[in-house]
């Protein structure tokens, strides 16, 4: 049964309106049966209206309902020719119908029936200003007997054509024009949800992964919710998802103020026509008028009612590729990649730089540095966007890819050796030979050359920044997903630039800060070992148990507090920088014995190195402790998609919203969630009624790369919500590190919905 749609306050309001216009002209409207006249014939699958509409009216096509009233009868979807976009006074754009048109509606029959009772909706306009209220009518259509063919118009006598201005009842075996073939239209149904369909001609079929949308104006689309296709064995795609028909999106959006906004939808889409020819990729636009609405909140500049709820960060950066002009978009993910630049997962970045710039060993100029990190971060741009491309055309994980412990091993080896160069320790007990190639490789990955730097900056691309983040999963979605590789792969690298551009200050007044050739570079290259060597430890975490790696702290820091002269003796009279490097040797070593304590304890954070759980509750090594009763999250870890579903189906079963949690050992940003996020008193609050899932991607196999693909997700964190009828809530979902108030205010905004 298809029912018609609900009338809102607004509508009654513009209908009363509009019959008070009139009355005041003193003209008499003339009955709706006179000015919207119809016929209605069948054949054997299809039910058809023909409307002649008298000249001067018109009718909406978003008020049409039909219903079947007969229980033998079913009726399916409705078939639209194209209407006309009109501007209406008081409900925005909208497609409406004049003169003659006809509509046709497939049905089935479950039992022996030679009569439909068809129960009609529509509602229409004068151009003099009244409007009709909603009318309900019956018509009884009879039905040729079933299992009869139909080959002729049911409207038409012998011999006669169809009616040649519906694109639905065509029977001429000539192409279709596009247009025509697939029918765009789009309307406003909620302050900020837009639903777009498409009329598809019978014989004729929509891809479902070709659907795109953008608009522009004031608005920032999210991501498109649509409904499940037919399976289709395509010689071109493969197995693919169709639409037949009609079919709907229901998008999200943002809007910039509560006032009514012009908006320029742009919809791209590629169809076909059943075993004949496939149209191009095409696109179709369509001017709309955002309604005014009062439900905007007050004083928001760029806001969602709570009632629609968010549009997710990663779907806007998505948006600003797809409806945004180029530079516009450029300049968007240039300054979110230099937000990046001071995240956890870039800053890494800053210390091997350096590194590789006061491996040079003498004088560097400013003009030397400045090139040399521009190698180095034009290097990390390319590789970072050529991998991030073929990632997301592949539907692989951008990070897992080069998280293999032998790979991060590996690297790892690299820092060390190049830490061993800086400390000029490779003459001790190597051969010659040996010594030689260790120097000269060393050398040329420290800015020898700038080929080397460029090297250096592909590799911790892909192997130091492992962050997920709204931009970068919006640009991979745009390439994945929609398939736009070159505007993609622009807002990559712009991003990535954003993210160098730190480094190339770092690089500009390397000569400026790096002391001159002398004692004290030998100094300043020792630090930059010792930091090499940190670099090395801080990737060894993401594959190596937390308590060793804290070892290896231990040992790091205590080893240079030596080094600084912790247990030497001052001289007489020490200088004050000699007095200085003691007292912080010193201090190293405390924190590198504190250190070691904390992992015999079980610690596993280097700035915590003391287990919070731990409290001691007498004095130090009586061996009393306890375990302290805060609060934490329970997680319920899953490791399929089977899983998955069970978890749901038994949290709908309990009226339970669903949080899943996306994490790896070796995603920093998920371990920044874990140590500041999770640990919070109002997110623990907030999700009190929540079941809380984890799927941990660290192996990233099969069943882990199944759960990420049913989501679009391209690595963690990423953090999916679902409603207590087990749906997923996708303009919910959490790309990347998010603050404790942030994800608790959130949580709270989906729990109220």
């Amino acid at each position: 049964m298809i029912r018609p749609r609900a009338l809102t306050a607004l509508l009654w309001i513009g209908c009363l309106l509009g019959a008070g216009s009139a009355l005041a002209q003193n003209d008499e409207p003339l009955p709706a049966k006179k000015v919207f006249v119809y016929t209605t014939a069948a054949d054997a699958q299809k039910v058809y209206l023909r409307f002649a509409i008298l000249d001067g009216y018109y009718l909406y096509r978003a008020r049409f309902g039909f219903a079947s009233g007969s229980d033998s009868v079913t009726l399916a979807a409705p078939q639209f020719p194209k209407g006309q976009t009109h501007t209406d006074e008081y409900f925005g754009a909208q497609e409406i119908y004049r003169g003659k048109f006809e509509i046709a509606i497939p049905y089935k029959r479950t039992a022996a029936a030679d009569t439909l009772a068809l129960k009609l909706s529509l509602q229409g306009c004068a151009d003099h200003g009244i409007c009709y209220v909603p009318q309900n009518w019956d018509a009884n259509i009879a039905l040729p007997p079933a299992g009869a063919a139909s080959t002729t118009d049911p409207f038409a006598a012998p011999k006669e054509k169809p009616f040649a201005a519906s694109p639905v009842a065509a029977t001429t075996d000539d192409l279709l024009p596009v247009d025509q073939a697939f029918v765009l239209n789009a309307r406003f149904d909620k302050p900020n949800e837009l639903t777009v369909g498409w009329q598809i001609a019978p014989g004729h079929y929509l891809y479902r992964d070709k659907l795109t949308f953008a608009a522009e104006g004031k608005i920032e689309l999210g991501r498109a919710s649509l409904p499940k296709g037919k399976p289709h064995k395509d010689e071109n795609f493969g197995d693919v998802e169709v639409y037949y028909d009609y079919v709907e999106a229901k998008i999200p959006f943002s809007r910039a103020s509560a006032s009514a906004l012009d908006v320029v939808l742009t919809a791209g889409f590629q169809g076909c026509r059943e075993n004949s020819v496939c149209y191009p990729p095409s696109e179709q636009t369509m001017a709309l008028v955002l309604p005014a609405t009062s439900e905007f909140p007050a004083g928001a500049a760029s806001s969602t009612p709570a009632a629609a709820g968010p549009v997710s960060e990663q779907d806007q950066w998505s948006a600003r590729i797809v409806g945004g002009s180029f530079w516009t978009m450029v300049g968007w993910f240039y300054v979110g990649g230099l937000l990046l630049s001071f995240t956890p997962c870039v800053l890494p970045m800053v210390p091997i730089l350096s590194s590789i710039i006061a491996g040079q060993g003498g004088t560097v100029s400013t003009s030397r540095g400045f090139l040399l990190s521009l190698s180095y971060v034009l290097g990390m741009a390319l590789t970072y966007t050529t991998a991030g491309a073929l990632a997301a055309l592949l539907g692989g994980q951008v990070q897992a890819i080069f998280q293999k412990p032998w790979i991060i091993t590996l690297f790892a080896g690299v820092f060390v050796l190049l830490s061993l160069g800086m400390f000029g320790l490779y003459e001790l007990q190597m051969p010659t030979a040996i010594q030689t190639r260790l120097a000269n490789l060393a050398n040329k990955q420290q800015g020898g050359t700038f080929i080397g730097t460029a090297l250096m900056g592909a590799l911790t691309s892909l192997i130091v920044t492992t962050c997920v983040a709204p931009p970068l999963v919006g640009a991979l979605a745009v390439i994945g997903q929609k398939g736009d590789v070159v505007r993609g792969a622009t807002a990559l690298f712009a991003m990535s630039i954003g993210m160098g551009s730190p480094l190339l200050l770092v690089g500009a007044s390397a000569g400026q800060l790096l002391p001159k050739v002398g004692p004290w570079m030998n100094a300043v290259k020792a630090s930059f070992g010792v930091l090499m060597i940190g670099m090395a430890i801080w990737m060894m975490q993401r594959v190596l148990p937390g308590a060793v790696t804290l070892v290896l702290w231990a040992v790091l820091v205590f080893l240079t507090g030596v080094f600084l002269g912790a247990f030497e003796a001052l001289p007489e009279s020490p200088r004050a920088s000699r007095r200085l490097a003691k007292g912080v040797g010193m201090l190293a070593c405390l924190y590198g014995a504190l250190l070691l304590i904390g992992a015999t304890l079980g610690g596993d954070d280097p700035l915590r190195p003391i287990p919070e759980r731990v409290l001691a509750t007498g004095p130090v090594g009586s061996g009393t402790y306890r375990e302290t009763a805060a609060p934490k999250l329970e997680f319920r870890k899953i490791q399929s998609v089977a899983a998955l579903d069970a978890a749901l189906a038994e949290a709908r079963a309990a009226g339970k919203p669903v949080m899943l949690d996306f994490s790896a050992e070796w995603c920093v940003s998920c371990k920044e969630m874990e140590a500041r996020t999770f640990p919070d008193a109002g997110v623990i609050g907030a999700l009190k009624s929540f079941l809380l899932l984890r799927a941990d991607v660290t192996d990233n196999n099969d069943d882990d790369q199944a759960l990420l693909k049913r989501f679009h997700s391209f690595g963690p964190p990423t953090i999916a919500f679902f409603d207590t009828h087990g749906a997923e809530r996708e303009n919910f979902k959490l790309v990347g590190f998010v603050p404790p108030q942030e994800f608790s205010a959130h949580v709270t905004q989906l729990a109220s919905l």
